[in-house]
């Protein structure tokens, strides 16, 4: 009998890896190729214009130099031009003033060093596009307006770490306003401000903090990973407590705009859950608000001559009368005060 065939193995030679030429492989590795120039591209070129060098690095000094070493910079790179050189020179010039203006001002130094404020720092590309200036002659300096700050206009509202621990205790909601006395956009804001603090008057606490108080400014700004404070939007920076807030977990930091009624709108919306009283023309008040109050309550309506959103005080009144009463707001025009005044008017005397 013949033997048996012996099986075929399974397991199949290995193949030698295929070889490419040059313009095979450039075929084959395209995209990746592509992908990683475009990455090192945006990382060499676009990358250092969004996150420029500081000012320091302008003046070739080493960061947090002292004013001294800042001033001895710019004498040096400043004595190196002339009054005839061109426009590309009068750019880097504007730029070595503008760094020897910030850092030789205290406020705007310890701004910049501790929290990375530069709200000025525009003032360096309005000086290229609006001005045409051949020559350092020619540039009208200093490029950074003074600010005027009046310290006693702040003075009634300023909190310490120990007033603010206390006035943090308190069962209040808490607004703080975080400032600098440098700060041209705080200097603007001031009148503002004032009128916040009337409005909410009654229904939460204020204070101010001012950025020349490192601790508790350092502990209210927000943190980058590396544990550097900063401030987003900069200085005026707005931030809450909601009543029984203890801690900076339940903190709420205000992004919208600077004005009174976005701000009190804010905190008596978002903070103390306030109801909005809405505002009714006179086709309006009948059919959607007195029609539609339950017999049970009790209407009120308030006439503004101004147009002004229910002040907080207000709306926290009308929150805890809710349960007995609904309102609403009428605004109040000369030419319709006769139909008011017969509709509503007391008429008992």
């Amino acid at each position: 009998m013949p033997p048996e065939p012996e099986p075929r193995s399974r397991v199949q030679p290995a193949k030698s890896p295929p070889t490419y030429s040059g313009v095979e492989t450039l075929r084959i590795y395209w995209l990746p190729i592509t992908l990683f120039a475009a990455s090192l591209c945006f990382q060499l070129l676009v990358v250092p214009h969004f996150f420029p060098s500081s000012h320091y690095d302008v003046l070739g000094i080493k960061r947090y130099s002292s004013i001294e070493e800042v001033t001895k910079a710019y004498e040096k790179l400043s004595s190196k031009w002339s009054s005839g050189v061109d426009a590309d020179s009068t750019d880097s010039f504007i730029k070595v003033r503008y760094a020897f203006e910030l850092l030789t001002n205290q406020i705007w130094k310890r701004d910049y060093d501790l929290f990375g404020i530069d709200e000025q720092f525009d003032v360096t590309e309005r000086a290229k596009v609006q001005e045409n200036w051949t020559s350092i002659s020619e540039i009208r300096l200093p490029l950074i307006a003074p600010v005027s700050f009046e310290l006693k206009d702040y003075d009634y509202s300023l909190i310490n770490p120990d007033k603010f621990v206390s006035m943090h205790e308190s069962n209040k909601a808490f607004l703080v306003q975080i400032f600098s006395f440098g700060s041209g956009q705080c200097n603007q804001f001031l009148p503002k401000w004032k009128r916040i603090v009337e409005l909410l008057d009654g229904v939460a606490n204020t204070g101010l903090v001012e950025l020349g108080d490192t601790q508790l400014a350092t502990y209210l700004a927000e943190k980058k990973p590396s544990g550097q404070p900063f401030l987003r939007y900069g200085v005026p920076a707005l931030l809450a407590f909601p009543p029984g807030c203890k801690s900076l977990k339940c903190l709420h930091r205000y992004e919208g705009q600077l004005s009174v009624d976005a701000v009190t709108d804010w905190v008596a919306t978002f903070i103390l859950n306030l109801p909005r009283i809405p505002y009714y023309w006179k086709e309006s008040l009948a059919q959607k608000f007195l029609a539609n109050t339950k017999p049970h309550k009790v209407k009120v309506i308030f006439f503004s001559k101004t147009g002004e959103r229910a002040s907080p005080i207000i709306r926290h009144a009308a929150k805890s009368y809710l349960a007995f009463a609904d309102f609403a707001f009428v605004y109040w025009q000369e030419s319709e005060s006769s139909l008011w005044l017969n509709m509503y008017a007391d008429s008992s005397d």
